[in-house]
């Protein structure tokens, strides 16, 4: 006996009704947390105005962004935050890749291989930080056996790149957690592309290598590309290891915007939101670079820019 039509129309609305309701339950927890960042952002940014009633402060003003970008260890630190940022994540980039191209070329995107390449996405910096010691330090691991391999006489002997204003322990611990997060972002894309396009060119006389230069590699860019800049904005906003493993002085932005927001007298905190409205403003001018770039990169390679 055939359904009524109204029957059918109903139960196809009480479906879509059904969806929605379900829909808005699995976005509520997204949203909530989106609003709670963005309100978060406008009650800084109005701080750093000077605008706070509670300690009777009314006037709007830039001041404290200029009186801020005036002192010289705040320029400093801007200085290291950029270069513990973009060494490290460069070299994750390139890193991260190669490890990609490894996994889709031994076909080893799934199972044990991928889960080892995704464990150090896991760890919490500040384990990450106290391993770097126990391996990088003067009396670490390496240390002890290069000490036992007779290559050095003396711990002493032995490059200290940790707790220095090079940064070095820092940079190297980013390059740690960040090449595998590089390496798990562009996985899908590589390894589909890789499959299709890739194996063509191959199928036509084109050498592996060749085939990941001109083909592989730069269609899978936007990864990468986007991997990149998630890990830069990071690096560059991250507090725990510049603070774990950097220097005393010069202080990486994050670590002294920190010191600055601790500071007991309540009147100077427009001061420490100044500094957390520069790391705002810097992080979007990065996403807008970003996005300059790819959109200049998909006209290259071809396709449609959705970012």
């Amino acid at each position: 006996m055939a359904q009524p039509q109204g029957c059918a129309v109903s139960s196809k609305e009480r479906m879509k009704r059904r969806d929605r309701i379900v829909s808005a339950l699995l976005l509520t927890p997204f949203i909530l947390v989106t609003a709670l960042v963005l309100t978060a952002i406008v009650n800084i940014m109005i701080q750093s105005l000077g605008y706070m009633p509670v300690f009777d402060l009314y006037d709007v003003t830039l001041k404290y962004y200029i009186e801020i970008l005036k002192r010289p260890e705040v320029l400093q630190s801007l200085a290291v935050s950029f270069k513990v940022a973009l060494s490290s994540s460069l070299s994750a980039a390139v890193l991260g890749t190669l490890i990609c191209a490894a996994l889709v070329r031994t076909h080893k995107t799934k199972g044990g291989m991928l889960y080892t390449v995704r464990l150090p996405i896991l760890v919490p910096h500040t384990v990450v930080a106290l391993f770097t010691v126990a391996m990088l330090s003067q009396t670490g691991m390496l240390a002890r056996l290069a000490y036992a391999a007779g290559i050095i006489g003396d711990y002493t002997e032995f490059p200290n790149v940790l707790f220095g204003t090079g940064y070095f322990g820092a940079i190297i611990a980013y390059i740690w957690k960040e090449a595998p997060f590089i390496a798990y972002f562009s996985l899908a894309l590589m390894s589909g592309v890789n499959e299709t396009l890739g194996e063509a060119a191959e199928n036509l006389g084109a050498t592996p290598f060749r085939s990941f230069m001109h083909v592989t590699l730069p269609m899978s860019m936007p990864a990468i590309a986007r991997g990149f800049l998630i890990v830069l904005i990071f690096s560059f906003g991250g507090y725990e290891l510049p603070m774990l493993l950097g220097a005393t002085m010069p202080k990486a932005f994050p670590v002294y915007t920190y010191i600055e927001f601790l500071k007991p007298d309540f009147k100077l905190r427009p001061y420490a939101m100044a500094m957390n409205g520069i790391t705002l403003i810097i992080s979007l001018a990065m996403a807008l670079i970003y996005a300059i770039c790819m959109r200049r990169l998909i006209k290259k390679i071809g396709g449609s820019y959705e970012g």
